[in-house]
């Protein structure tokens, strides 16, 4: 579905997810470089390295994805969004869970970083429904909508909230854009490629039909991290989609 990312190059488009330990991440940060623009940084690696990793991705010319799913009372939740973005980190996630006034002070905390360090602000994400879950797993915490119908309300929050975006599945991209416009950010993780097994993911897609349903970028871990030669992995994927 067009939109305003629809013309940028696949490489700038696809986020590595680095879920691993430090030693492993930096080593494959070091073989992806001069292919991959983003790394995602999760709270696997952050919780163990704390803001030195998005540091230490940065200086090899990396943007960071920081994916920390902040979810707390709004007076939390701005000073962790500030001090998040104040890692040097292009984007942010929280959770939409959270109701329009957390998101709301996500994005004043990210705003005052930005202020103090200058630049621009960093992409707020709102995390609607997890691609792990499916409509058993809604029902078990009292949810009975199926993942479309949540992931639409949860994303019609986050664009009364005024955040730059949401993450979701790739199965809901499209109704996504139809909610948020063509200048949102849809980031969908649950990504495998043709083949590839699905693993812990319910809601997956390719890159391919990500990217066509208006997806703005895909979030790719485990069929890149652990392929035998990761770089040539990222290549096939960016090819897939030339």
């Amino acid at each position: 579905m067009t939109n305003v990312f629809s013309n940028t190059p696949a490489e700038e488009r696809i986020i590595v997810a680095l879920d691993c330990g430090r030693d492993e991440a930096i080593d494959l940060a070091e073989k992806l470089r001069g292919r991959a623009r983003w790394i995602k940084v999760g709270m696997t690696l952050y919780y163990a390295c704390g803001p030195s990793i998005v540091a230490a991705f940065k200086q090899r010319g990396y943007k960071v994805f920081l994916d920390l799913k902040l979810h707390d009372i709004p007076f939390q939740i701005e000073g962790a969004a500030k001090s998040a973005a104040l890692t040097g980190a292009d984007m942010i996630t929280m959770h939409t869970l959270g109701g329009q006034s957390m998101l709301e002070a996500a994005q004043r905390g990210v705003n005052a970083a930005a202020k103090e360090r200058g630049g621009n602000a960093a992409v707020t994400l709102g995390i609607t429904v997890l691609t792990s879950m499916d409509d058993n797993a809604l029902k078990q915490i009292g949810i009975d909508r199926t993942p479309a119908e949540q992931v639409a309300l949860l994303a019609s929050v986050a664009k009364e909230a005024g955040i730059s975006g949401v993450v979701a599945s790739a199965q809901e991209a499209a109704a996504l854009r139809e909610i948020l416009g063509p200048q949102a950010y849809v980031v969908t993780p649950g990504i495998r490629p043709v083949g590839v097994d699905a693993g812990d993911q319910s809601r997956i897609a390719t890159p391919q039909q990500a990217f066509e349903n208006g997806a703005s970028h895909i979030v790719i871990g485990r069929p890149i991290t652990k392929a035998e030669d990761p770089a040539a992995a990222f290549d096939a994927i960016v090819a897939s989609l030339a």
